[in-house]
């Protein structure tokens, strides 16, 4: 397939060919690449190589996302351009999901027959509700409901078939026996929500090298008002707020050898950094693969976490997912009592495909914004520091993504996500002792950085981490613990001016 013209596609095209160029012969560097020659293995080893000069921007840095990296104005629409080298035929595929992302669903029944289905428990009434200009969600404002933010629920497992399915990966956690996985605030007319819940802060106060403070808010959530009843008394809830769209198809072409290479479940070379890999089932093959999305790692594409999400936030059916009621429970008899949307003359679920298809096809390739101010020199400095004070061991900067990815504009791309996605124990003040699946109650996948430093210019606000109790991303590195406590600790250790730096590296992806 052929690129869009533009500068993307001319800067993709000479990086394919710089890729391709012809390499000093030595040992095979990356055994894993089954999908590269011998000489496309040592290229790659090279351009993956980390730098020992700061002093200038790397090489194809300011295409963080490949050559499908958007370069357009960097505005509150700049995490939801296409990749720019997707065919006339793909935009076109694009822009039609883009409108079923953004549309609205409705309660059954409804004169609007083909949007019928909502819930009858949801959290959003579209993926564009919890995605905002698909990017970044966060917690509710003072007298706002919270949309963008929701809360998981699971018990620890009760029976022996509970625990087996556990094991055999059949489920990854066991959900609340009323209330379901997932806590729903909002119902169709005629039914109560599950209920509404309460965040209270505390306090605390970090001394950072220089004289600064900073305070950190740790978040208290009370749930009340519950419609159904009372919660099994072991509930374990853990607060999510809607992750950016940015790149997922690119991540998700990453090769899996890729992943397992930087994986050290068991801290085999002793630098304290033990990342694994979360192995799920493919519900389309019932096979283990790698989980790479979700803040838990819990979803091994974008189509299965596509279906998770029309099923839990909006109650929607899909054939991956075709119980029309959505997160609602058996126990939950007033809400499966409710007429559903679907139509015999639509498909056989509220959503069936090609819905399905086009969601997925659009969330696949969202493109990533190009970086910012990559030559300034206080980037520079902060880029520095980043290495140096670690960061990379779990933020791994770049990868090239495989040659048998499915989609054309995915292959062959040297893209720069800043993530190994990777389970890490991030220690006791992240933990929301809820385990799932591989992860345990302390892990977290180490989530993208790539667009970051947009969130304020498309969201309108600067709240970072799974439940976005960090109010800017200084906050954010400072309750790195576990794993990450070293490198946070010599955050905290670097001079004021060197910690602005820092950040301004951070705001420059």
């Amino acid at each position: 397939m052929k690129p869009v013209p533009g500068s993307g596609a001319v800067l993709g095209a000479f990086l394919c060919m710089w890729l391709a160029a012809e390499p000093a012969l030595s040992a095979d560097p990356l055994p894993h690449r089954n999908d590269l020659s011998a000489q496309d293995r040592a290229k790659v080893s090279k351009v993956l190589s980390f730098p020992t000069d700061f002093e200038r921007a790397e090489p194809f840095e300011l295409m963080q996302g490949g050559a499908g990296t958007s370069q357009r104005r960097p505005n509150r629409d700049a995490l939801s351009h296409a990749n720019a080298n997707l065919t006339f035929e793909e935009q076109h595929l694009f822009k039609v999901g883009n409108g079923l992302f953004k549309k609205l669903w409705a309660s059954s029944p409804s004169s609007t027959q083909a949007s019928d289905g909502l819930g009858p428990l949801y959290n959003a009434r579209s993926c564009q509700g919890c995605h905002l200009k698909d990017g970044r969600g966060r917690p509710p404002r003072e007298g706002d409901e919270a949309v963008s933010l929701f809360l998981r629920l699971s018990i620890p497992p009760q029976t022996d078939e509970q625990r087996q399915a556990l094991t055999q990966k059949d489920i990854l956690s066991v959900p609340e026996p009323t209330y379901g996985g997932q806590f729903q605030s909002f119902a169709v007319p005629g039914l109560a929500g599950e209920g509404r819940f309460d965040i209270e802060t505390e306090e605390i106060v970090v001394p950072l090298n220089g004289g600064e403070t900073a305070i950190l808010q740790r978040p208290i959530y009370k749930i009340r008002d519950l419609g159904f009843g009372d919660m099994h008394p072991e509930t374990l809830v853990s607060p999510r707020v809607a992750p950016p769209m940015s790149g997922l198809g690119l991540i998700q072409a990453i090769h899996p050898g890729d992943l397992e290479v930087l994986a050290d479940p068991e801290d085999a070379d002793g630098d304290g950094i033990s990342g694994k890999i979360s192995r799920v089932r493919d519900p389309q093959t019932g096979n283990f693969v790698i989980g790479r999305f979700g803040w838990k790692a819990s979803n091994p594409t974008i189509r299965t976490q596509t279906a998770g999400a029309f099923s839990g936030d909006i109650g929607i059916s899909t054939p991956d997912k075709p119980d029309n009621y959505g997160d609602c429970t058996e126990a939950q008899t007033t809400c499966r009592e409710l007429p559903h949307g679907e139509q015999a003359k639509l498909g056989p679920t509220e959503a069936p495909d090609p819905v399905m298809e086009l969601v997925t096809f659009y969330s696949e390739n969202l493109a990533v914004p190009a970086r910012r101010d990559v030559e300034d020199p206080e980037v520079l400095r902060g880029k520095q520091a980043f290495y140096e004070a670690g960061c990379t061991s779990c933020h791994q900067p770049k990868f090239v993504t495989s040659r048998d990815a499915d989609n054309p504009a995915h292959r062959f791309q040297l893209i720069w996500p800043y993530s190994d996605f990777l389970l890490h124990d991030m220690g006791e003040g992240l933990a929301d002792g809820r385990p799932v699946g591989d992860a345990s109650g302390r892990e977290w996948r180490t989530p993208p950085l790539w667009g970051i430093g947009l969130t304020e210019t498309v969201n309108n606000h600067t709240r970072f981490l799974h439940d976005g109790r960090a109010r800017n991303l200084l906050e954010a590195v400072l309750w790195h613990g576990g794993e990450a406590q070293q490198a946070r600790d010599a955050v905290v250790a670097l001079s004021p001016a060197d910690r602005q730096s820092l950040l301004r590296f951070l705001e420059s992806l």
